[in-house]
């Protein structure tokens, strides 16, 4: 994979990717804010910066949300609630139960500190992984089963920029932050991945193939591509 680096006002620094069977160019906003953009081979660089300067404002908008403020009560995935307890403890302390993200911060300490935050972030994506690796691989083999396909391993991973891959050898990873989505996104994403083990790369033979068992998949991409694999403060589960 070709990787160029470059600095472009306003926006920053920006990493350009060139995928074998990329057909469009995609932008993408890293967990730290890195800008990225992959492109098919056949598209120039310069083309490549010109398409991210387009897309400037919605970079800068989705640079400010990089670290959400989580809040008492909301939900995380789709079982777990986050409580903020102040307590007379000098510690901030955390706890994750079947259904319960726990935070317990000195009274002295408002949640929104940067310190508790952080600890609430990290209790939160260990309920998430908790719920993935509970959920996910079932849903994949049930998936598998009932739509005729294989795969080798199924693994549950935090991952930047991917909801899911397939690697030629027929090894699933699947990104924690999917109990985040709707589950007619996640079967989307699931079915996705199964359908690699078929069809490897995105042309046409793989989206025929993916929109015979799921139709109006291509509609399902652009829905998906509204989220982001971060840790969000509202998320609307379904």
């Amino acid at each position: 994979m070709a990787t160029k680096h470059v600095t472009l006002p306003d926006i920053g620094s920006l990493t350009l990717y060139k995928r074998r069977g990329s057909r469009s160019l995609r932008l993408s906003i890293g967990l730290n804010g890195e800008v990225r953009v992959s492109l098919p081979y056949w598209v120039s660089y310069k083309a490549a910066e010109e398409f991210a300067k387009g897309k400037a404002s919605w970079i800068l908008h989705q640079q400010g949300q990089r670290t959400p403020t989580l809040e008492h009560g909301q939900l995380i995935g789709k079982a777990h609630r986050l409580h903020f307890e102040p307590t007379a403890g000098e510690r901030t302390t955390t706890r994750v139960s079947l259904t319960e993200i726990r935070v317990h911060h000195p009274i002295t300490v408002p949640p929104d500190n940067d310190e508790v935050q952080a600890r609430a972030s990290a209790a939160s994506i260990k309920a998430l992984r908790q719920e993935a690796e509970q959920l996910l691989p079932n849903r994949l083999q049930r998936l598998a089963k009932a739509y005729g396909f294989d795969f080798k391993s199924v693994d549950v991973k935090r991952l930047k920029t991917r909801w899911g891959s397939c690697s030629s050898a027929q090894e699933i990873t699947l990104n924690l932050f999917l109990m985040q989505l709707p589950w007619h996104l996640i079967d989307y994403v699931l079915l996705h991945e199964l359908t690699h083990t078929k069809v490897m790369q995105h042309g046409k033979p793989f989206w025929n193939e993916l929109e015979r068992h799921l139709p109006g998949a291509r509609k399902l991409r652009q829905e998906i591509n509204t989220y982001q694999p971060v840790l969000q403060p509202h998320v609307h589960v379904t």
